[in-house]
């Protein structure tokens, strides 16, 4: 808590240890390239030492152990969602900008969306990302309560949609096959083990059948289930819940 909420320390300052020219933030800045590039499975304080020019030990002396410096490199990245949204033209557009633009950071980090949130790191740029978001659901006019339940709907949705993209394009390179081969090859074994797998289960393969294996695809699937989500919001507000002012 005390590296998250420093205060006293400028960025970059370095700090005394066994060599100079080491600083928290450096440190923090070298572990997010490599979960960056290789994947929070890589990361190590020795791999992070490694890319400094030091020894893993080296770095102890700045942060304490490998948990405390994914907290710090959650919180840091954070940092680069917009602190605040123009809700001049109402909640719901303002909430869009802030799902794609969500969406497109745990894209941009997909490491981050290995880091628990069962407890909160508390970080102070993790406390910002939930202002700008309350701020945009206050314009609801629901009270706190159901606005906790609809920021975490909008969290786990946003988290789970950029979960399944992440995945998808990680799985090529972790196989060796494509998604079309994939397809390819799984449906005509479908054919073979299960034949009239369609006549078997009609309200899959209608459902399926939207999906035309265009590039887009996600992001139309994300859109749809955002609308969705939105309107659901709008339905909430509509019914004027009792005592919905503090409820």
């Amino acid at each position: 808590m005390a590296l998250l909420w420093r205060s006293g320390e400028e960025p970059g300052e370095v700090r005394p240890g066994p060599k100079p020219g080491l600083s928290v933030d450096v440190i923090v800045e070298a572990a997010i390239e490599v979960a960056d590039s290789e994947g929070m499975a890589a990361l190590s304080m020795r791999k992070v030492g490694e890319r400094l020019g030091r020894t893993g030990m080296a770095l102890y002396t700045y942060v304490p152990n490998k948990g405390e410096l994914i907290d710090l490199m959650y919180d840091r990245v954070l940092a680069e969602l917009p602190a605040s949204y123009d809700a001049s033209a109402g909640w719901r557009p303002a909430v869009a900008r802030w799902a794609e633009h969500t969406l497109a950071f745990y894209l941009r980090h997909p490491w981050v969306l290995q880091v628990s949130q069962a407890r909160p790191v508390l970080g102070p740029n993790e406390f910002a990302t939930l202002e700008s978001l309350v701020a945009i659901l206050r314009g609801t006019g629901l009270g706190p309560r159901r606005t906790r339940g609809v920021v975490a709907l909008l969290l786990d949705f946003v988290r789970g949609a950029a979960r399944t993209v992440s995945e998808s394009r990680l799985a090529p390179s972790a196989t060796g096959v494509s998604d079309e081969e994939w397809w390819r090859t799984r449906s005509h074994l479908l054919e073979e083990v299960a034949p009239g797998v369609t006549d078997r289960y009609p309200m899959v393969a209608w459902v399926e059948s939207a999906d035309d294996g265009e590039p887009g695809a996600a992001d139309d699937t994300f859109a749809s289930g955002l609308d969705v989500l939105l309107d659901g919001i709008e339905a909430a507000v509509s019914k004027k819940w009792p005592g919905s002012a503090s409820g």
